[in-house]
């Protein structure tokens, strides 16, 4: 308010100075020249303190004091400022000036005042023939989320004639960032080829992220090899672009042909790396990612500690997760949800919630990014009273609105927990609308209880919400065919067949010696294929010689079981590391879609024959298996 008040006091004084005084009109006027340091020093504050000064000393501002003076004023957001020294700038007779119709259509954009802006733009004819006048206007209606009319500002300065350069399109095309947008981003990518833009490396980096963001990651990967310089930008983008959309393997690839030119990594580059190992399990080559980030000294940088936390976890080894976490000196709330996220995963729900207590101890504000962390790790331990208090907490201690994901938790909290009543009721009583992975979640609590009335009902509401979701089919025909209702199953078969829906194809990884093995279900392709099977064949007898030796109803159901057992992803990924490694060592598979029953006791039968220790990522949790056994206790 200080500054406003002097401002309008400087307002009054200064037609007087423009009869008083001349000064230099240039920008070595020491005014101007301090004004330009402290504005690129980002001192704006005291930029507008010794505007005031210049004042008062009897110097008259020109068209090169102006353009730093607004910057200022923009960067501290006073719009009140602003206009009085809109203002200023008229009485000084400087509005002509391109430069500083620039700095006012900027200013009034980043104080949100866009309509302020426009009429600026408009009142100046001089400004509708300027490319750095459009430029300004079209990045403000796209800071303050106007894009449509940022489009139309683009089509209007296209159809006079008015040149665009490299800022036009760095200000439009990071408006394209949904697949919707794909067309518009096209348009542009053309547009410069038209006009000669598509050899700037800043433009063809900034479109390679709109394709990645749009989901077009084959586009991207397209004007990526055909860039004929790139950057360590431009790898980035890739890399981020690939490990966004789940294309781990070809962050790998892609990471390794950057090696091999000689382009140094940054932080940017490892986060997109890291991600990737933990979404397909590279343990070894995030390890090795660990080492490199030590010797190029970001070992203390916060983001990539958490990411190597969640990297080790979500690879198995939660012991080095565990041990980076106490390393860190400082602990945000993200590194705590990464460490009650990896123990959650792997059924370690007590350990969990431990954490959950210490972060609160320190005095850290947990936010619902923690919570659907501390959810998730209290329903698959089966914590459901714990999960139920921290449900409360949310809303009642620390002012959060449970969201969709929450909500999910807590029905497969209750429903896990047999409590599949008030799971329903919990839904009913939703203020948000229920999502299809609540009604899934719903759904997936009725085939571990048999509930076939509750499970049609979720059904009926799930396919409503995501009808191509092929897992929801599959599970309602999995619990008619339990409950043996053929009817139901060739009904739900009837409806995947007039959908044309197929099910999603299983696979798994396993990682050896630094090289991460795909197998899909049924897989013939690898070079090891034959011996593969061979030890698969040799495993399934003695698991039914296994069965076989107990007359118990349990061990009869097991052999039930085992009896409808096909060549799964995991089965084959088993047969593979049991092939390769020592006896004693620890095999670790990542699978990409629910570990289904039979699998589930295959593995266990194997683990004590074998006497191994496996561990298995589905797209759910961790299964841990020794000696017969699993972490999960049979509830997943």
């Amino acid at each position: 308010m200080t500054v406003q008040r002097s401002l309008i006091s400087g307002t009054n004084k200064l037609l007087h100075l423009q009869t008083t005084k001349t000064t230099s009109t240039s920008i070595t006027n020491p005014w101007n020249f301090r004004l330009r340091e402290l504005a690129k020093q980002c001192e704006y504050s005291q930029a507008l303190t010794l505007y005031l000064q210049m004042l008062r000393s009897g110097f008259s501002p020109n068209a090169f004091t102006f353009p730093f003076i607004l910057k200022s004023c923009a960067a501290l957001s006073l719009p009140i400022s602003g206009s009085q020294l809109h203002c200023h700038v008229i009485k000084t007779g400087c509005d002509p000036d391109p430069f500083v119709q620039t700095s006012l259509i900027s200013m009034y954009c980043r104080c949100s005042s866009i309509e302020y802006a426009r009429k600026v733009f408009d009142e100046n004819g001089e400004s509708r023939e300027l490319t750095i006048c459009y430029n300004a206007l079209i990045s403000g209606y796209t800071s303050n989320s106007r894009f449509y009319d940022g489009v139309l500002l683009f089509r209007k300065m296209r159809e006079a004639g008015v040149s665009v350069d490299s800022v036009t399109m760095l200000g439009l095309v990071p408006v394209c960032t949904l697949p919707v947008h794909l067309s518009l981003g096209m348009c542009l990518h053309g547009c410069c080829v038209k006009v000669g833009l598509d050899s700037n490396v800043s433009v063809s980096n900034c479109l390679l992220t709109m394709y990645v963001k749009c989901g077009a990651v084959a586009y991207a990967r397209m004007l990526f090899n055909a860039m004929p310089e790139k950057g360590l930008i431009t790898w980035n983008a890739m890399i981020s672009g690939y490990a966004q959309n789940g294309l781990a393997r070809h962050v790998l690839d892609l990471y390794h042909e950057m090696e091999l030119t000689g382009i140094h990594p940054d932080p940017v580059t490892f986060l997109g790396v890291l991600s990737s190992c933990a979404y397909i399990g590279a343990h070894k080559v995030g390890s090795e990612i660990e080492r490199q980030i030590h010797c190029r000294g970001f070992g203390s940088n916060p983001f990539l500690s958490n990411a190597l936390i969640n990297m080790y976890a979500r690879c198995g080894n939660l012991g080095k997760a565990h041990a980076i976490f106490d390393h860190m000196p400082e602990k945000s709330v993200i590194s705590w949800t990464a460490i009650i996220g990896g123990y959650g995963m792997h059924g370690h729900g007590e350990i969990a919630v431990q954490f959950f207590d210490e972060m609160i101890g320190t005095g850290i504000i947990p936010d619902k990014a923690v919570f659907v962390s501390v959810l998730s790790a209290c329903s698959h331990a089966g914590l459901t009273d714990k999960g139920l208090d921290y449900f409360a907490a949310m809303e009642r201690t620390y002012g959060l609105q449970p969201g969709l994901d929450h909500y999910s938790c807590m029905v497969d909290l209750l429903g896990r927990a047999g409590r599949l009543k008030e799971a329903k009721e919990l839904i009913e009583s939703m203020k948000l609308k229920p999502d299809a992975p609540i009604w899934g979640a719903l759904l997936g609590a009725c085939k571990i209880h048999k509930n076939v009335e509750l499970a049609e009902l979720a059904f009926n509401q799930v396919i409503e919400l995501d009808p191509t979701n092929i897992g929801y089919y599959v599970l309602l025909s999995n619990i008619y065919s339990e409950a043996q209702n053929m009817e139901g199953v060739l009904k739900v078969r009837a409806m995947m067949r007039e959908r044309k829906l197929k099910k999603e194809p299983g696979y798994s990884y396993v990682e050896y010696k630094g090289r991460v093995h795909l197998f899909l279900a049924g897989d013939r392709t690898h070079p090891q294929e034959k011996e593969i099977y061979g030890m698969l064949d040799e495993l399934e007898n003695l698991v039914k010689e296994l069965v076989g030796s107990y007359k118990n109803d349990q061990e009869r159901r097991n052999e039930e079981i085992l009896s409808g057992m096909g060549v799964h992803s995991e089965k084959l990924a088993i047969a593979f590391g049991l092939l390769n490694t020592r006896p004693g060592t620890e095999i670790v598979v990542i699978k990409n879609l629910r570990i289904c029953e039979n699998c589930h006791l295959f593995i266990k039968l194997v683990s004590k024959i074998v006497d191994r220790q496996f561990v298995i990522r589905d797209a759910t949790r961790f299964h841990h298996f020794r000696n017969g056994t699993c972490s999960c206790k049979d509830y997943w």
